[in-house]
């Protein structure tokens, strides 16, 4: 008997042993491709089976963190004076309890000039598109920096017109077959133009633009909901304009999982939103419980979707979600916190908001602006008529300065490249309405891994369906 402790306590501190020694010290080093120097300060996002690792590296260029045998490790490094860097390494098995060293090399970003080169002042607007015969009614920014508008001459239920505009000339041009309403983008940037009776996808060739119908409600169902993407992840919302509550969720492609993020919930008009079913008519109740028994949604949800979404009491939810590099922002209005995620989903902080208090003295908009080449989030305020953006600090939640517009009473406003885009027409003037841009008095770099086209303005959220 003592003969086989023996034994037991010795597998035990082997496998102990072996254990140990399987781990890895592995030891990071930046330098510049060119002068060979430590690069200080460069973030660096280490993934291990979907576990992340933030540091950042000191004086000497370096950092570490510990692995095991066999891992895939993928780095991702960041500075604002190098271009971002991806790389993947494994971990062989005769590092097993020693140290290892990776050397990269990173890039200055590269600086060209193409002919003159006019800077405008912060403030002052400029002229994007004007024209003698037709309104600029829309405009989408694509991903390359190209402009996509919707124009029409006098009415845009007649002779609208799709534009491809490159800030110089007109590219390309498209008639539209219906009544046209709105611009949209999707996810990915892609763009949708709206119509009375149909939805149709736009895709831009060398030398046309053509329009693709879309099924009823197939965009609101299928693409809408769709926030953004992240490799293999997909993160998308539950949300509906006649319900005071959604989810936001995380699908991962690679093995068909769902994760929630957050639930937000208005609980105060979900209150009301449910008390209606006290106040009306039997008939009207016997209608919901006969919904209840067919579908298993409760009575009181018919009745608050039917009915208290049509009074003057009931709000759409604002909460809006956006990514920037590897990171989540949620915005629950209704908790006063703004949630940083990490992109698997993983929480990483929360911190107070009050932006949205006192609207009626601040002006508060029910609208975040996400510039979709830095990253930049804009809260939109309103007052006397003038439009105010405030950056966002994503790491305090405040808003240090508001940046007043030059015009009043401007439409679609959007922020690409540290300019804010939008329409204005001159009040009493025969002038039609014209695209016009600002420079904020920001100069923050585009980021190489951006795909922040998500649906953070209200406009993108389609309007109800009777």
């Amino acid at each position: 008997m003592k003969q086989w402790f023996l034994f037991f306590v010795f597998a035990i501190l082997r496998m102990y042993c072996f254990s140990q020694n399987d781990s890895v010290l592995v030891h990071i080093v930046l330098i510049s491709k060119t002068e060979k120097e430590f690069i200080q300060n460069v973030q660096g996002i280490v993934e291990i089976e979907n576990k992340l690792i933030v540091r950042k590296t000191d004086q000497k260029g370096c950092f570490e963190f510990k692995a095991k045998v066999g891992d895939v490790i993928e780095f991702k490094f960041s500075h604002s004076q190098f271009n971002s860097l991806r790389e993947t390494r494994s971990i062989a098995a005769k590092y097993r309890g020693e140290r290892i060293e990776f050397v990269f090399q990173m890039e200055y970003i590269r600086r060209k000039e193409f002919g003159d080169i006019i800077v405008s002042a912060p403030g002052l607007p400029n002229v994007v598109y004007e024209s003698k015969k037709r309104h600029v009614s829309d405009f989408e920014i694509l991903p390359n920096g190209d402009l996509l508008l919707l124009t029409y001459p006098k009415r845009l239920s007649k002779g609208s017109e799709l534009l491809l505009f490159n800030e110089i000339n007109v590219l390309r041009s498209f008639k539209l077959p219906g009544i046209a309403e709105y611009m949209v983008h999707d996810y990915r940037g892609n763009p949708y133009v709206i119509c009375k009776d149909a939805d149709y996808g736009i895709s831009i060739g060398k030398d046309t633009i053509t329009i693709t119908g879309l099924e009823s409600d197939y965009f609101r169902e299928n693409i809408s909901p769709i926030i953004d993407t992240n490799r293999n992840q997909i993160y998308f919302s539950t949300f509906n304009p006649d319900y005071p509550a959604f989810d936001y969720f995380l699908f991962n492609q690679a093995d068909t999982s769902y994760k929630r993020l957050i639930a937000i919930e208005d609980e105060f008009m979900m209150e009301l939103y449910r008390s209606e079913y006290k106040w009306v008519d039997v008939r009207t109740k016997l209608w919901a419980k006969n919904k209840e028994l067919q579908t298993g949604i409760d009575a009181e949800v018919w009745v608050g979707a039917n009915y208290f979404t049509q009074s003057v009491f009931y709000k759409e939810l604002y909460a809006p979600m956006f990514q920037r590099n590897d990171s989540l922002f949620v915005f629950d209005y209704y908790k006063d916190k703004l949630y940083t995620f990490y992109a698997n989903g993983e929480k990483l902080d929360s911190i107070g908001i009050y932006h949205h208090y006192n609207p009626k003295s601040t002006g508060w908009k029910k609208n975040l602006i996400q510039d979709n080449a830095t990253g930049q989030i804009y809260a939109l305020f309103e007052r006397a008529g003038y439009s105010y953006l405030g950056r966002v600090n994503t790491k305090t939640g405040a808003i240090n300065k508001q940046i007043k517009l030059k015009h009043r009473y401007v439409d679609e406003i959007k922020v690409y490249d540290n300019f804010v885009y939008y329409i204005y027409r001159e009040f009493e003037s025969i002038q039609k309405k014209t695209l016009y841009k600002e420079r904020l008095p920001y100069a923050y770099p585009k980021e190489d891994a951006m795909d922040n086209v998500g649906f953070g303005s209200k406009k993108n959220y389609l309007p109800k369906v009777d």
